[in-house]
C-alpha cells in the first residue's frame, strides 16, 4: 500500500506540475510557428531539448554521489520553495489579487510582439531565439520536478514517466486543436501542484533531518490535507478583504 501511494504520488506531482510547463511551451511554440513559420520553431525547439538532453546527462550521474538523507533535505528544502511560490501565486488568483493567467492572451500578446519583428532582416533567428528560450526554461522547470519529485526516493523512472505522459497529452492535443490550450484550469492546476510540491518538500526535509514519519509514505496525505485547508482558508479570507476594499473603493 505504501509503495503504491508513493508511486502514485510521484507520477501524479510529475505530471501536473510538467502539463502546466508544457502548455506555457507549446503557446509560445505555437506562436512562433503560426506568426513566423514552422522551421524557426522547430529549430528553437530542438536546439533547446538539446541543451536540455545534454545537462541531464551531464548533472544525472552526479546524483547518485549524494548521501541520500543530504538529498532529501536539500530537494526537500528548494521544493517547498518552489511549491509555494506556486501555491502563493495561486492563492493570490483564486482570491482576486492578481490577475488569472489566460494563454490566450499570452498567446496573443508573444504573436503582436512576433508580428512587429516581421519586417526585421532577423525575424527567423527572433523567432527561433523565442521558441528556444520558451522550450529551455519551461523544460528546465520540468527536469528540476522530475529530480525533485523522483530523486529522494529513488523513483526517477516514475516522476519521468508522469512527464513524459504530460508532453505526449499536450503534443496530441495541440495536434488536434491547433490553438492555445486556453480551456486548460491552470490556475486549479498549479494550486494542486503547488500543494503535492509542498508535501513532498515537508515530507523529505523530514526524512533528511530522520523524522519517523507515522505511517511512512502514507504521511504525505495528512500533510497534504492540512496544507489544503490552510490554503483553502486563506483564498476565504483574502477574498473577503478583497471585496471589502473593492468595494469600498467605489
Amino acid at each position: 500500500m505504501t509503495t503504491i501511494t508513493s508511486i502514485g504520488s510521484t507520477i501524479t506531482a510529475a505530471f501536473l506540475g510538467s502539463f502546466v510547463e508544457v502548455v506555457e511551451a507549446f503557446t509560445i511554440i505555437l506562436a512562433v510557428g503560426v506568426t513566423q513559420s514552422w522551421r524557426p520553431a522547430f529549430i528553437g525547439t530542438g536546439l533547446a531539448l538539446a541543451v536540455l538532453a545534454l545537462l541531464v546527462l551531464v548533472f544525472g550521474p552526479l546524483l547518485g554521489l549524494i548521501p541520500i538523507d543530504v538529498m532529501q533535505f536539500v530537494i526537500g528544502t528548494l521544493l517547498i520553495l518552489f511549491g509555494l511560490r506556486w501555491l502563493r501565486k495561486a492563492i493570490l488568483r483564486a482570491s482576486g489579487f492578481i490577475a488569472l493567467h489566460d494563454e490566450e492572451k499570452a498567446f496573443a500578446a508573444e504573436t503582436d510582439s512576433l508580428r512587429r519583428q516581421a519586417m526585421d532582416k532577423r525575424a527567423n533567428w527572433l523567432a527561433g531565439l523565442a521558441a528556444f528560450k520558451a522550450v529551455l526554461l519551461e523544460g528546465v522547470e520540468v527536469v528540476f520536478i522530475v529530480i525533485a519529485t523522483g530523486a529522494g526516493q529513488g523513483m526517477i523512472g516514475y516522476a519521468s514517466l508522469g512527464a513524459a505522459a504530460a508532453c505526449i497529452l499536450v503534443l496530441i492535443i495541440g495536434l488536434f486543436v491547433h490553438k492555445p490550450l486556453s480551456t486548460v484550469p491552470e490556475n486549479s492546476l498549479k494550486f494542486v501542484v503547488g500543494l503535492l510540491l509542498s508535501a513532498f518538500g515537508i515530507f523529505w526535509v523530514g526524512e533528511g533531518i530522520g523524522t519517523e514519519w507515522p505511517g511512512a509514505d502514507l504521511s504525505l496525505l495528512p500533510i497534504f490535507g492540512v496544507l489544503a485547508v490552510f490554503s483553502f482558508i486563506a483564498v476565504k479570507m483574502l477574498r473577503q478583504y478583497h471585496n471589502s476594499h473593492a468595494e469600498l473603493a467605489r
